[in-house]
């Protein structure tokens, strides 16, 4: 029976390279001489850290264009409240989601069974099986849960027919 998954990743290998980028820029940038702005990767998520709160939106915002031009989805990152620090500093922290949450499969799954397509959709772990007879109803599937716009990074991985 043809089926596929429906994932949320991020491949950490392209953040860890828009981190470096974006590390490089604010290093080089005029606008932040002196300023001693940080960026930094770690397993919590990439936290960002300035003397002021402008230039840390502003070294946000590198972050962000650094990530789009890697082509890492900005929804997979949250976060990003700033906070004041210890010495006048401001800082932020953005974590990476990774796997889809019980909620949101719970919510994925029931938009898939109301559009009424013959194909059954199982919740395993922190991702999707969607299975059905005709690869054309997969196929309409996957692509009304790309127009649904939803507010996690789906990816269809593992196609069989």
């Amino acid at each position: 029976m043809p089926s596929f998954d429906v994932v949320s990743q991020v491949d950490m290998q392209e953040v860890r390279n828009a981190v470096d980028q974006a590390y490089r820029e604010l290093a080089n940038r005029y606008d932040f001489k002196g300023t001693d702005t940080k960026i930094n990767l770690s397993d919590e998520g990439i936290s960002l850290e300035s003397s002021a709160e402008g230039r840390l939106e502003a070294a946000i915002d590198v972050l962000k264009g650094r990530l789009v031009k890697r082509n890492v989805s900005l929804k997979s990152i949250s976060g990003g409240e700033i906070k004041p620090s210890s010495g006048g500093r401001s800082q932020t922290l953005f974590t990476l989601s990774q796997g889809i949450p019980q909620d949101a499969a719970k919510e994925l799954s029931k938009v898939v069974r109301d559009a009424k397509l013959k194909v059954q959709v199982q919740i395993q772990g922190d991702q999707l099986r969607v299975q059905g007879k005709k690869r054309d109803d997969l196929q309409t599937t996957i692509q009304m849960l790309k127009d649904l716009d939803y507010r996690l990074p789906l990816q269809y991985v593992n196609f069989r027919d």
